[in-house]
């Protein structure tokens, strides 16, 4: 590991020098140095910020601090009761240690687990623009079917960005300039011609809380998660969703797709052809296709169209049948 300084944050807009970045759990940060992808010079310390806490928002909903762990927000029983799908996102991810560790910004802003990003030796674009994306032609089953370029078709790995995208979270930054709030829908970037930038972050910029809206609904809501082994391990697919159904009619919906794309998969197109149609598997399906339309598959993940398809009419159909006790137990 390339050797660096280190210091502790006196403020949130604490500047960063050129060759700097935040540290707060450090679950994804270490290994990447670790590794040798990520170089920095100089790591400052942002876990002693007072940004640990999860707190009522004036319209009903919550603020959630930047530096609570993961295990703590999907205990509490607001996020329970409240928004369960953000509770099993967050159980979904990692090991139980991890998620002790791991913060809400940190969750946010963790980098693909593309397996040419992971190597250093490897050309990536995300390393060096212009080297290529060896991905495409190469190991590409679980990365990306829709929004991915000929720069690069990484997927976000996060589960909890795609609970907070369905629940049109919004997060808080501060930085030199001032603070300012961002969409989670538009956090992350799609690759285009530039791969190498993750976020619409600028350098210095930090995330000091996600504050989630109140949802009427919010409490029939449901993640589910398709990976290669029970536990501890990155999605191939996932679905977000919370449900409004009255006489057998969806009166709205909220829906997010996980790792298909390099962001957190907002499913607008499918959102809006299932508001007003009769809450059945087959409209469910329908509406996945509709927002499924746009995937671009390469040789090895096609099978993901089928997945998340599939993923959606399965959450969306127990979620229209009879209410199950809140609390994150499905």
């Amino acid at each position: 590991m390339k050797t660096f300084d280190y210091r502790a944050a006196a403020a949130t807009a604490d500047g960063l020098e050129p060759n700097a970045v935040f540290l707060a759990g450090g679950t994804n940060l270490v290994d990447l140095m670790k590794l040798g992808v990520a170089t920095p010079d100089v790591l400052v310390d942002v876990s002693r910020l007072p940004l640990g806490d999860v707190a009522e928002g004036p319209d009903g909903g919550l603020r959630i601090g930047a530096t609570v762990r993961n295990s703590d927000l999907a205990a509490d029983p607001r996020v329970r009761d409240r928004y369960p799908v953000l509770s099993q996102a967050l159980l979904a991810g990692a090991s139980g240690q991890l998620r002790n560790m791991a913060t809400t910004g940190g969750n946010l802003l963790q980098r693909t687990r593309c397996r040419y990003f992971m190597d250093p030796t490897m050309p990536c674009n995300k390393h060096e623009p212009g080297s290529g994306c060896p991905a495409r032609a190469g190991d590409h089953r679980n990365l990306a079917i829709l929004g991915g370029s000929e720069a690069c078709i990484a997927t976000h790995p996060s589960d909890m960005a795609v609970a907070l995208a369905a629940l049109d979270a919004v997060v808080r930054v501060d930085g030199a300039t001032g603070e300012r709030t961002i969409p989670v829908t538009e956090l992350h970037r799609l690759p285009g011609d530039q791969p190498e930038r993750d976020t619409v972050l600028e350098h210095g910029e930090l995330i000091t809380a996600v504050d989630v809206p109140a949802l009427p609904f919010g409490a029939r809501s449901a993640y589910r998660k398709a990976r290669d082994r029970a536990s501890y391990a990155f999605a191939a697919g996932s679905v977000a969703a919370a449900l409004d159904v009255a006489d057998g009619v969806v009166r709205d919906v909220r829906l997010a797709f996980g790792a298909v794309a390099h962001r957190p998969w907002r499913a607008f197109t499918a959102e809006e052809a299932l508001r007003g149609r009769p809450a059945t598997p087959e409209s469910f399906l329908a509406a996945a296709d509709a927002e499924l339309r746009a995937a671009r598959p390469l040789r090895d993940n096609a099978y993901k169209i089928s997945l998340v398809r599939n993923l959606t009419a399965a959450v969306l159909t127990r979620l229209s049948g009879p209410a199950e006790p809140v609390g994150g137990h499905r």
